[in-house]
């Protein structure tokens, strides 16, 4: 050991010594979890609103209004009921230095699915504490291992499903890299067997019940060789379970070319991808769709799920004074999801077809996120009265 580094490298290694630590850890919990619950089935279903900070209360409170209509009688019955959760501000998980404070989590924990708003994560000279983000500590902590977001524009022969591994890749200790020195820093990803096996078995299930004919699996396995080589050679060893389905390899930087390949986009049907990569590529994904605002994301595990937009908080609008413009769709979409996750398909066709009506095709209310468009509170008000025509 260069005795010039000997002090800085001891103390990186006692730091990935416990970073590993963890993660082993983590390695044993979810493969001794065999818990699997049927969001369908269950007697009394509780949706947990959880507005975060941002425009995320207010694109939030539109989603819940209409999921209070749609779901009234089940209200009404006793098999759901709505639960509001606060705390996610940036400002009190500032306050008590954690991603998702304690008595938040277990706010989280005692519902089955969550309607989440955005919140905001700290960068790098923005003045908050280097705190994880919120998200990423959601799907940690409640196991949300799969990210699914679909993309559909007909007319262009666009109908994607991507299924991006939502808890290891580089996010699952995206704030725990070490400074080595002043002129070295160094991140980690992390790639396990039993989080790959079970996305790719998710996207294969989920392919073969739709009647998708083809699974991609994206990564860079050319040069991050052992954990996206890790990662490609499990989705390979499910695949051979569903020999009807064909599929195809593709590096994460070719594909996203071939995204805007008119002829080569419409081949593909069902796209699973490592963390990093799923997370960029369905923002670009969607501005086929309409932009990141038009675009809803489930957060899929075995013992609870969470449906968001797949944007941010944009906090410029809030301090612009713009909030009360902002576009509720994103999340509109993420309530279709839910859903139909939980077994309310009629409810989920009709909010979908609703949606499609106001937002392509009879356009009365049009958002542009300033006074040069509807308000969010327009908007949904348009939307409900067309739910209740259908």
């Amino acid at each position: 050991m260069n005795p010039k580094y000997e002090q800085q490298i001891k103390a990186a290694s006692a730091h990935f010594e416990k970073v590993l630590e963890e993660q082993l850890e983590r390695v044993d919990r979810i493969n001794s979890s065999k818990e699997t619950v049927d969001f369908a089935k269950l007697d009394k279903c509780v949706i947990g609103i959880c507005g975060g900070d941002g425009i995320g209360p207010i694109i939030t409170k539109a989603s819940q209004e209409v999921l209070e209509y749609l779901l009234a009688n089940d209200v009404k019955n006793g098999t759901v009921e709505f639960k509001v959760i606060d705390g996610l501000t940036i400002e009190n998980r500032a306050k008590c230095m954690k991603a998702i404070p304690d008595d938040v989590m277990e706010e989280l924990k005692a519902c089955n699915v969550i309607l989440k708003g955005p919140t905001t994560t700290p960068h790098q000279g923005d003045g908050w504490p280097n705190i994880e983000s919120a998200n990423v500590a959601m799907r940690k902590g409640l196991d949300l291992f799969a990210n699914v977001r679909p993309v559909k524009v007909p007319d262009q022969g666009i109908d994607w499903t991507f299924f991006r591994e939502n808890t290891e890749g580089s996010y699952a200790v995206g704030n725990k890299g070490v400074n080595v020195t002043n002129d070295l820093a160094v991140d980690f990803c992390v790639t396990t067997t039993e989080g790959t096996e079970r996305l790719a078995r998710l996207a294969y299930d989920y392919a073969r019940r739709n009647g998708k004919d083809r699974v991609s699996v994206v990564t860079k396995a050319n040069i991050i060789k052992t954990t996206d080589g890790k990662f490609l050679n499990l989705c390979l060893d499910i695949a051979k379970d569903y020999p009807e389905i064909i599929t195809d390899t593709w590096f994460i930087d070719i594909m996203t070319a071939k995204l805007i390949d008119e002829k080569r986009r419409r081949d593909f049907k069902v796209i699973v991808l490592p963390n990093l990569y799923g997370d960029i590529i369905t923002d670009e994904a969607a501005e086929f769709q309409g932009g990141v605002g038009t675009a809803g994301s489930a957060n899929i595990g075995k013992k609870y799920a969470m449906f968001e937009a797949i944007h941010g908080s944009a906090p410029r609008m809030i301090s612009e004074g713009r909030g009360c413009y902002a576009d509720p769709c994103s999340m509109l979409r993420a309530t279709v999801m839910l859903l139909s996750h939980i077994g309310r398909q009629k409810e989920a066709d009709k909010l979908e077809r609703a949606l499609d009506i106001c937002m392509y095709e009879d356009k009365k209310y049009v958002i542009t996120g300033r006074d040069t468009g509807a308000t969010c509170d327009q908007f949904v008000e348009y939307l409900t009265q067309t739910i209740k025509s259908l």
